[in-house]
């Protein structure tokens, strides 16, 4: 199934679907972020390339307030997506909604000096004098992580932030590599965590032979460390970038990665009736046994997953 059929046969379950009328009177269910303290809902809000198809600021704005009412509390945005588009929406509505959120952001620059006018430029953009976590966005392997922690590398910048109180709390996103991330997580004083997660994804690794020198696992590699050092852990990418629409039920997909030890899974939501469905999920979320996630995993189809490691491989986020 296409994207537009997709999206339009969601939009019409949602309209009609009584699951919503029976759980709308539920609250969203809330985790901690790890040794941030922080308390945000199961699901996140998606500021990357999924909202940025809300082609014209009024339905952006009001799917990120219907966010907010339907009980979502955690705002993902980044410095780079849509030249700063995303993050120009996100601050008109923390103008007058900023309390009720924990707003996140995520940092491209790799140099100190550069990460410090994204930083200021971030906060401006935000209408906000200080973020709840700030990310190094994107770390795509060995190299990038040597030039992240070198002397004068974004690393410093965002200790700095978080002794200035300009942030919170601290963390670093991946989509790719599960073994560099890892490393950087065990190195680092890390907060928090980002990572793809999904149950397409859980089962590459070496062993299985599904692609050459296939990555293992974030599930496997960094998941754990994350887990020891008590960081709060997002997990992202939990439909696959769309490649595993239509292998599993949403609802499955969606409960997979919140039965992981993570705080919360943010979804971008190209659209009102995702935001309507995504919510009714997270408030009849179950968590899944090791067995059903184990069967869920058994059920993709290998040609999906070796669409989605080579999507991953080579993405750059929005």
């Amino acid at each position: 199934m296409n994207r537009r059929r997709f999206l339009g046969a969601l939009s019409a379950a949602t309209i009609s679907s009584p699951v919503l009328l029976a759980d709308s009177a539920k609250k969203m269910p809330t985790r901690v972020l790890g040794r941030t303290g922080l308390r945000v809902s199961i699901l996140g809000f998606g500021g990357g390339s999924r909202f940025l198809m809300y082609k014209d600021e009024g339905p952006a704005l009001e799917a990120l307030h219907r966010g907010i009412d339907l009980g979502i509390r955690y705002l993902d945005t980044a410095h780079s997506y849509g030249d700063g588009k995303s993050e120009e929406r996100v601050g008109k509505v923390m103008a007058t909604r900023r309390k009720e959120v924990v707003l996140a952001t995520k940092i491209s620059a790799r140099t100190a000096e550069n990460a410090r006018r994204q930083i200021e430029l971030s906060l401006k953009r935000l209408q906000t004098d200080h973020l709840d976590v700030m990310h190094i966005h994107a770390l795509k392997g060995p190299e990038d992580l040597v030039a992240i922690e070198a002397k004068g590398g974004v690393l410093e910048a965002l200790y700095e932030a978080r002794r200035q109180g300009i942030t919170r709390a601290i963390g670093i996103t991946c989509h790719g590599d599960p073994h560099t991330l890892q490393t950087a997580l065990e190195r680092h004083d890390f907060d928090c965590t980002q990572m793809a997660l999904n149950a397409g994804l859980a089962s590459m690794t070496d062993s299985m032979k599904i692609l050459p020198a296939a990555p293992d696992s974030f599930e496997r590699l960094a998941l754990p460390v994350a887990v020891r050092k008590r960081m709060g852990i997002i997990a992202m990418k939990v439909f696959g970038q769309e490649h595993l629409v239509g292998s599993a039920p949403p609802e499955k997909l969606l409960a997979y990665a919140l039965s992981l030890p993570v705080s919360l899974a943010s979804v971008g939501m190209p659209n009102p009736g995702f935001i309507e469905r995504n919510a009714s999920l997270a408030r009849s979320f179950s968590p899944l046994s090791r067995r059903e996630r184990n069967r869920l995993v058994e059920s993709i189809d290998v040609t999906r997953q070796h669409a989605m490691l080579r999507f991953f491989r080579n993405h750059v986020d929005a």
